[in-house]
């Protein structure tokens, strides 16, 4: 438990120093289908999670040129949150705060339009926000778990391609930029559309799962994730 706050304590102290000076060195890989998919006019989904160092992420794809719109959960009181959205601003990037009520429809018509300009929209993969969130159940590390529905169904609802991306520090002010994808989530009929979106859901958290056991300090996910019996779990 010690090793992994030291560890989140260096994704801030990354961030401040990268924000005021730069000098931030990371090798990549994927990034250029992501600049593909800005290029082809589709845009493209980002699956965001709470792996690594994903703000060093954001700002290193503002800086290549590309448009992002960020959907971030909101919550009170919270001023390290607060700091992080307005650098986030600051650098270029457009933010929307989805609060505890889960947004509105509005908030999807701004993404629907800025995947159609090109650009880039992420959504996080790995937590629910609220309780009555729609999400889906996968398979994890041997349990069950709940992920949010809404990357697979805007997807699915947009024809733009998926991409999972992991910013994750290999040392001092060193990361590396990780783009998995692109997929499609695709329904040959209306029927079909939840199968559709537990495989990519699941597709997601096979990855998840694998980046988490080579990073396990790295995952900071500091709410209960796997399902119990009880709770809804059919293991």
């Amino acid at each position: 438990m010690f090793r992994q706050f030291n560890s989140f304590t260096n994704v801030f102290l990354d961030r401040f120093l990268f924000e005021r000076y730069g000098g931030i060195e990371y090798t990549s890989e994927g990034w250029d289908r992501l600049e593909q998919a800005c290029a082809a006019g589709k845009g493209g989904i980002i699956v965001m999670s709470h792996v690594g160092n994903w703000d060093v992420a954001a700002h290193l794809l503002r800086r290549r040129g590309m448009e992002l719109l960020l959907y971030m959960g909101a919550r009170q009181k919270e001023q390290l949150e607060r700091m992080q959205k307005t650098s986030l601003m600051d650098e270029g990037l457009t933010v929307i705060a989805v609060d505890h009520e889960g947004g509105t429809p509005f908030d999807i018509l701004e993404g629907l339009r800025f995947l159609r300009k090109g650009g880039l929209i992420s959504l996080t993969g790995d937590r629910l926000w609220t309780r009555d969130q729609r999400k889906v159940e996968v398979r994890f590390a041997g349990g069950r778990a709940y992920l949010p529905e809404a990357p697979h169904a805007l997807a699915l609802a947009s024809g733009a391609p998926l991409f999972f991306l992991f910013s994750l520090r290999t040392g001092e002010q060193r990361y590396h930029i990780a783009a998995h994808g692109p997929w499609h989530v695709t329904s040959s009929s209306r029927r079909r559309r939840d199968e559709a979106m537990r495989i990519s859901a699941q597709r997601y958290a096979d990855i998840l799962c694998e980046t988490a056991r080579r990073y396990p300090d790295q995952w900071y996910h500091f709410e209960e994730f796997l399902l119990h019996p009880s709770k809804g779990g059919k293991d």
